[in-house]
């Protein structure tokens, strides 16, 4: 007998009047504000201007999701092109369907390129957007949720998802709820990482290593639960795969950057100081007088010498 379990949305669409607006979209939408929002806050507190981590994300969000699109459209293509599919379906990505692996890798060609543009170190704005990125998978897995896909086994449990659709091959029932628990694990990632950021004073992207890393582990654990179609090979999941590959590159990083590159940035954008406010290259530095004093109080300490001087001169002579 089933006394709890988590409900699943009747339909996975809103309607805003006239606007129809579909759960899983609005939970990416949302993601992407939160990460560039957390992301701007670091990147300020790195030295960086207000502004620049939105600037770049324009170009890596839809880099992004272009990549995401294509890794799973590529890794699940029996989807799109087999007998009986349309391929046009391909291109609803409003509809689910987007691998990280992809979205992450093609977002960073995208970040790399507002980077270049402004001269800032790709590794430097990574590591401010590590956090909220993971956050951002965070809400962007309840779109799972809206869509009733990508749960796991069969369970009883108090907190086991209950899938009512039957369409694509869905058999109603209760699972593990896999997108809350990669939910929940991405939040514990963004965590870690402000932690182990602060603490360690991570830089020249090992924040967004370690962002990688260990959201890698929690991956391999919850895609192994998920019942879904997928390639399989050795026994494991593509993703499996992946996530396995991806997290020795992550530490492999972790450990040769922490080697030949210690410590973090000095400087993350020229021409903008410790707040993050550009300075003005007729005005002087305030660091500088911070170290050597104000200009006007040796000016003024050096006249006052020169005038005892001098009269201790005269007084000598008279």
């Amino acid at each position: 007998m089933e006394f709890a379990y988590i409900p699943s949305p009747s339909r996975g669409v809103v309607d805003l009047g006239p606007i129809p607006l579909r759960g899983y979209a609005f939970c990416i939408i949302i993601g992407v504000f939160v990460a560039v929002w957390l992301g701007n806050k670091r990147w300020i507190a790195r030295g960086g201007r207000p502004g620049t981590v939105a600037d770049i994300s324009v170009w890596a969000v839809p880099f992004g999701l272009v990549g995401g699109r294509l890794y799973h459209v590529i890794t699940d293509y029996q989807l799109y092109f087999s007998d009986g599919r349309d391929w046009v379906d391909a291109f609803k990505i409003w509809e689910g369907g987007l691998g990280i692996w992809g979205a992450i890798a093609f977002g960073a060609v995208g970040a790399w390129i507002g980077c270049r543009r402004r001269g800032i170190p790709l590794p430097a704005w990574a590591d401010a957007l590590a956090p909220g990125i993971a956050i951002a998978q965070a809400v962007g897995r309840w779109g799972n949720w809206f869509n009733q896909e990508l749960y796991g086994k069969k369970t009883d449990l108090p907190w086991a998802l209950k899938i009512t659709s039957a369409e694509d091959g869905r058999v109603p029932g209760t699972y593990h709820p896999t997108f809350l628990y990669e939910s929940l694990w991405c939040i514990g990632v963004a965590v870690l990482v402000i932690w182990a950021d602060r603490r360690f004073k991570l830089g020249h992207g090992r924040a967004f290593a370690l962002y990688v890393a260990s959201y890698c582990v929690g991956r391999f654990w919850i895609e192994y639960m998920r019942v879904d179609d997928a390639h399989e090979f050795l026994g494991l999941r593509l993703n499996n795969w992946t996530a396995l590959l991806v997290f020795v590159l992550a530490v492999v990083y972790l450990v040769i950057s922490a080697k030949t590159r210690p410590g973090r940035e000095e400087i993350v954008e020229p021409g903008a100081d410790s707040g993050g406010v550009a300075l003005d290259k007729g005005e002087p530095s305030d660091s500088v007088d911070a170290e050597s004093g104000s200009g006007s109080d040796v000016d003024s300490d050096s006249g006052d010498a020169k005038s005892k001087g001098a009269a201790e001169s005269a007084a000598e002579k008279g």
